[in-house]
This record gives structure tokens, sequence and C-alpha cells, in this order.
């Protein structure tokens, strides 16, 4: 498909090419975990019925994916540095398209295996590159709303599995993949060409010597991150069976709850970032914690129908929401060190893969020995989205309090200027 060139005396060419590439990163988190996480979810339960693997199998097969994002996350910047940033990208959105159309053949647990590994992987490398590699290149006024945009692929994509997938699977199993498939390659091709250069724009002169801040701030995000992937597992897990079984409503009632969840994810990145722009992403962050603290817990207390459809949606918003209000928010701390934002958001988004993991297990842990227990679920959650509140209010309070260390620098910095003041006054004629 050719596109034709801008007229050079309008001028729209920086601006036409920052919304190409986001996009490429819209895609790229469409394809990476909108598709390739969340649309095994629906898929799951017609593996099983149709006797390609058993229960237990089709669950292992499920943790392959999420092994294979924590690997990506962590290979994912050495990676660009051998092949360069564009073309990782590139290869792992066909690395993921590729899966779509192999998980159609169910030729051995082994085979499925690799490659539900190989898509988890290509999801974490692409959640790791493709976000960071756009935004520097967007001016700093809309970042909030061009990160909103690219993780809004996330959102559709969990919208996607809870419609799209269900007309997919009537017309049968291997089809259902081969759509995905089809889609995924259709993506890629989108987004083929509209990824920026990997050379970083350069910062104003007048800024480019500023010091990082201290790393107890970048910490502190980390723990609050890898606290919401916690505080969500919830509803990412249990949600549609809290509404089958816990209520009594059926598989079908629960599978309209994860519809409103989805709904909630695709708009939720575009509202959190445009926030963002108004309010700064440290006051959209805290105001993120302190809602979805209240959302989670709503299941908790039985309010009924109305509510549970509030949680699910405002849930769902944040699941996808939190993600570029906390890269944003790299970039206030990290304002003038590019490279370092990278760094830090791929040490974030490896916290959060590790955390949400042990989540998954240790809530399906306390799930059975609490006796099915739904709202004590609900109730952890909430403990968990409080506690990030409670590190994000302490780092705040903490960071306008200088230690006594950085006071013993600044004077000695001080003492030092005016010592050498002190020495060009006397050598002066």
């Amino acid at each position: 498909m050719t596109v034709a060139s801008p007229r050079s005396n309008a001028n729209p060419g920086p601006q036409v090419k920052a919304w190409r590439s986001i996009l490429s990163a819209f895609c790229a988190s469409l394809i990476g975990i909108g598709l390739a996480r969340f649309g095994y979810t629906p898929i799951l339960p017609a593996i099983i019925d149709a006797h390609w693997f058993s229960s237990s199998a089709a669950a292992y097969l499920g943790a392959a994916n999420l092994a294979g994002y924590l690997i990506g996350a962590l290979a994912g910047r050495p990676m660009a540095a051998r092949l360069s940033v564009v073309a990782t990208l590139r290869w792992m959105m066909l690395l993921a398209t590729i899966s779509f159309f192999a998980c159609a053949y169910p030729v051995h647990f082994a085979w499925y295996f690799v490659w539900r590994f190989a898509s988890g992987m290509a999801g974490g490398v692409l959640m790791v590159l493709a976000a960071p590699t756009v935004l520097p290149h967007i001016p700093a006024s809309r970042r909030g709303l061009a990160g909103g945009v690219i993780f809004m692929g996330v959102g559709a994509g969990v919208a996607a599995s809870g419609t799209l997938v269900p007309l997919l699977l009537a017309q049968g199993l291997r089809q259902t993949w081969w759509g995905l498939g089809a889609l995924s390659l259709v993506l890629t091709m989108v987004a083929w060409r509209g990824w920026p250069g990997d050379k970083v724009p350069v910062p104003e002169a007048h800024n480019t010597h500023r010091a990082a801040p201290k790393s107890s701030r970048l910490r502190a995000l980390y723990a609050e991150y890898a606290l919401n992937a916690a505080g969500w597992v919830p509803h990412m897990i249990f949600l549609v069976d809290y509404v089958a079984h816990g209520l009594g409503e059926g598989i079908q009632v629960g599978a309209q709850y994860w519809v409103l969840f989805g709904l909630g994810a695709t708009f939720g990145p575009v509202l959190a970032g445009h926030l963002a722009d108004r309010a700064g992403f440290a006051a959209a962050l805290r105001l993120a914690f302190l809602v979805e603290a209240a959302a989670v817990a709503i299941p908790a207390f039985g309010l009924g129908t109305g509510w549970l459809i509030v949680s699910s949606v405002v849930v769902g918003a944040f699941v996808t929401g939190t993600v570029p209000l906390v890269l944003g928010r790299i970039g206030e701390l990290l304002p003038h060190h590019p490279v370092q934002q990278k760094r830090a958001w791929s040490m974030a988004t490896v916290g959060f893969a590790l955390c949400q993991a042990a989540a998954a297990y240790a809530l399906s842990f306390v799930f059975g020995a609490s006796g099915n227990d739904y709202r004590l679920l609900f109730v952890i959650g909430t403990v968990a989205m409080l506690l990030a509140l409670a590190i994000d209010l302490v780092a705040a309070v903490t960071a306008k309090s200088p230690d006594a260390s950085d006071s013993r620098v600044r004077k000695a910095v001080s003492m030092s200027h005016a010592a050498s003041s002190k020495s060009a006054r006397r050598q002066a004629p």
C-alpha cells in the first residue's frame, strides 16, 4: 500500500509520523498482549471440549505463556541491542503471528507448549520495547494521551477475546486460530513501516546535565506496579468463575461480565492518559490506586448486579490504564535520561510479571484452602491496592525531605564553589 507524501509547504510530516508510530505501537500491544495472552482464555474451554488436551495440560499451556512473557521482558533490551529496536519489534510481531497459525495444529503437547511460550515471549518483548520506542518522539504535553492510545490495544484484545473469539469458535477451533493469525498478520503489516528510527531525540542543551533522581523513588514505583498486578488477579482470573459459580448465574452471564471488563480495558488507557496530561502522572497514579482499591473491594460486599458491573468496567479500565500512567511516571522521574527510562520500564515490567504469576498461584492456593471463598480473594486484592497507594504517599513525603547525606553533599559543593570564587578574586589583577 502506497502512502502519499505530505506537501512540503504544509509541513505536517512530524505530526503524521508521530501518529503513524503510535498506530504501530497500538498494533504491537494488541497482538502481543491483547491477542497472544487474553485470546487464549475463551479458547481454553473449547480446547478441552475438543479433547486436544486435558484440563491440567491446558492449564500448563496457559502458564507457558506467562513464563514466556517473563523471559521476553528480560530479553527485550539485549535483543534490541543486537538486532536494533525496529528489527526486534518486527520479528516479535511476526513470531506472535506464526504462533497463532501453529496453535491450529495440536501435533503434540511439546509443540503447543513451545508456541504458547513463544507467543508469551513475543508479548513481553513488545511490551518492553514498543511504547518506550515511540513516546520520546511525542511532545511531552501529549505523551499521556499517546500512551493511552498505545495501550488501548491491550484492551481491544481483551474485548476481542470476549466477542470475536466466540464467533470464530462457531466455525471451528482450528478456524479460530487461523482467524487470530490472519488478524495478527494484517496488524503486523499495518505497523511494519510506521516505527520511528532507533535514534532518540536529544533534549535541550541546558537540560542534559541534570542528575537522575534517587533510586528509592523508582524502587517504590516498581513495588507499586507489582502490587497492582497482584490486586488485579481476583478479577482477571476469578471474576467469571465468581459470577458463574459463586453467584450461581452460569457461564454465559459470567462471560458477559468479561466483555464488560474488556470494554473498560479498551477505553481505560485513553481516559487515564488524558487525565495525566492535565493533572500530571504522579497525581493521576495516586487517584488510580484509590479508585482501583474501591472497585476491587466491591465484589467482597455482595452489593448486587449494578455495583458488580461498575467493578468489572472500572477494574478493566485500570488494568490497561495504569500501564501508561506508570510509564509516564518513569518519564517524570527520568525526564532527560531516555536510556535509563527504557531500563526502568524493563525492570517494572519484569517485576509486574513476577508478582502477577506469584499472586495467581498464591490466590489459587488460598481459594482452595478457604473452601472456595471468593470474597476473601477480593479482600486480598484490595489490600494490595491500598498498600501500593501507601507506598506512593510515603515515597512522595520522603522525596520532599532530603536526607542528611544529600545536605552534606550540597554543603560541600557550595563550599567548593565559594573557595573557587575567592581564589579567582585573589588572582584577579
